[in-house]
């Protein structure tokens, strides 16, 4: 079986007397495709910001290539190879596009190699029409396929996506899944996300919470089909 990339024993986030994440537990091996799935209030995201160090859990545990991470800032779990991408922007509005991925691919290159990365992850992304184009003239879709772009640059084996899809149209969905699907090929990628339309369009293993616990756990046509998932968590119209 493939290598467990991510794993958490028993994570819980308390905030005062409100239990956020209740003792959850999952892996994620690599090259796997695995979303985190809920509404305003299960859990998801909370989750998603102890695995990325930007909250450290109350109890339990967080594991990275067998490393404990637990309560680790996020820039130390970057530099483990480990790409993140908030919905907050990380980009730079006054650089061009080429220049914001180039300053990412520095990171982990000499300069020259930084450039074959960056020309390489423009292709991959289709961003040759605007590589020129600084970040704040562009369109929404456009700035998260860049964001993207920054966490490629940096060749990770596990990427932690929240809401990739937000704000974007139909066609930006599904060339966002597309990538998704492409990173899979070198890395795990964990992907939180609300949206069912896109989630049905990334076809991957689903974890579902409720109430800051793991609800079910599944491919996402038999979550889709689960009753419970259905009336209970989604609603009828999921």
């Amino acid at each position: 079986m493939a290598e467990t990339v991510l794993e958490t024993e028993g994570l819980t986030m308390r905030f005062g007397g409100v239990t956020a994440v209740d003792g959850v537990s999952l892996k994620v091996r690599a090259r796997e495709l695995r979303c985190l799935i809920g509404p305003n209030g299960a859990g998801k995201s909370t989750c998603f910001k102890c695995l990325c160090g930007l909250l450290k859990p109350t109890e339990g545990h967080v594991f990275l290539r067998g490393e404990e991470t637990t309560g680790w800032d996020p820039h130390r779990i970057a530099a483990m190879g480990v790409g993140i991408k908030m919905q907050v922007s990380s980009v730079m509005d006054g650089l061009s596009v080429q220049e914001n991925i180039w300053m990412a691919a520095r990171r982990h290159n000499d300069t020259g190699a930084a450039t074959a990365k960056a020309e390489e992850v423009i292709d991959r992304l289709a961003l040759g029409p605007i590589a020129r184009t600084d970040l704040g003239r562009l369109a929404h879709g456009e700035r998260q396929r860049v964001e993207l772009g920054l966490v490629m640059a940096q060749d990770p084996w596990l990427v932690l996506l929240d809401e990739p899809a937000a704000g974007m149209t139909g066609e930006e969905v599904t060339r966002m899944a597309e990538i998704i699907h492409e990173m899979t090929r070198s890395a795990a990628v964990v992907v939180v996300e609300h949206d069912m339309q896109f989630i049905r369009s990334l076809a991957s293993t689903v974890t579902v919470f409720h109430r800051g616990r793991v609800l079910v756990e599944d491919h996402v046509d038999r979550v889709m089909a689960d009753p419970v998932v259905r009336d209970v968590y989604l609603g009828k119209q999921a």
